[in-house]
């Protein structure tokens, strides 16, 4: 979904400022759903990390506290990776303008979605399907069923026959 959202808002930037779409545009739209793939998923790896982890916390504590221990490396990532694909936007002629101009905006848009959109999106997910309460506990166990009388039962006395579980 947040790969999506990045596209699309790329694509229509591109409709708004009536740039051509060619064929280096597509590989730059192409490098933008890595890109934000590989930032979502490492958003999500340090999720799966910390619930194991923080078993007590509520799952939505868990996703905040991942995004904020990988925050300052998505910045650093984005941010050297945005000011290169700025100078090439800048400096790189009428060539290279619309595909360093659908990185520029893709890199920005990609970081944003990934922990702005990705994350409170499973977080959204999760309550919905009902197990928001505590991040590692999954479903709870059905507690034990009451023994069930079967004919056996009632005729034998306790302690003879069958053993009851």
């Amino acid at each position: 979904m947040a790969v999506f959202h990045d596209v699309l808002i790329t694509l229509g930037l591109f409709s708004l400022l009536h740039y051509e779409i060619s064929l280096t545009v597509i590989a730059a739209l192409l490098t933008l759903v890595g890109y934000s793939m590989n930032d979502t998923i490492v958003i999500f790896d340090r999720i799966r990390e910390n619930n194991r982890l923080l078993r007590k916390e509520s799952f939505a504590e868990v996703v905040n506290k991942s995004i904020n221990q990988t925050l300052s490396r998505t910045i650093l990532t984005s941010g050297l990776t945005f000011l290169t694909v700025l100078v090439l936007f800048l400096m790189g002629g009428q060539v290279l303008r619309a595909f360093s101009f659908a990185l520029v905006v893709g890199i920005v848009v990609g970081t944003y979605s990934s922990f702005g959109i990705a994350a409170p999106l499973v977080v959204a997910w999760n309550r919905w399907r009902g197990q928001g309460v505590a991040a590692g506990t999954g479903p709870q166990p059905a507690t034990k069923p009451a023994a069930v009388k079967t004919s056996l039962d009632v005729l034998l006395p306790p302690g003879e026959g069958r053993t009851h579980v």
